[in-house]
């Protein structure tokens, strides 16, 4: 499965859906270290964090598979992460964007665009 995953990585579109997957698990195993720390107690906290270890380490797994660049890696991965964590706190948290999040995204985002799109000379 490693070698499929690394073949897929070596392809714009399929390092890209790499890249989101570890994006999302990043994402969700925050979210559940979230759910056991403010929102549950007992045997089902122990859960959340026993969920979000499992999540997160498989996250250090994918966010490492496209051999590119480490620099250039968690540049487009940070745009990835960020957009993902906005929507899952609006469905997990009911937490909207404000303005400076908003603003602030988009500077993210776009600084994504000038790591993945601009080649140098």
């Amino acid at each position: 499965m490693k070698n499929l995953l690394i073949q897929l990585a070596s392809t714009p579109i399929g390092a890209f859906l790499i890249l989101t997957i570890a994006a999302y698990l990043e994402v969700s195993g925050d979210a559940c270290f979230q759910s056991g720390l403010y929102h549950s107690t007992g045997a089902t906290r122990w859960i959340w964090f026993a969920g979000g270890a499992a999540v997160l380490a498989s996250y250090g797994f994918f966010v490492n598979i496209p051999q590119w660049d480490f620099g250039k890696l968690l540049g487009v991965y940070v745009a990835l992460f960020f957009v993902l964590a906005q929507v899952v706190a609006k469905l997990r948290f009911q937490q909207s964007p404000t303005p400076p999040i908003l603003v602030g995204g988009a500077l993210i985002v776009a600084g994504g665009l000038v790591i993945t799109l601009w080649k140098p000379a």
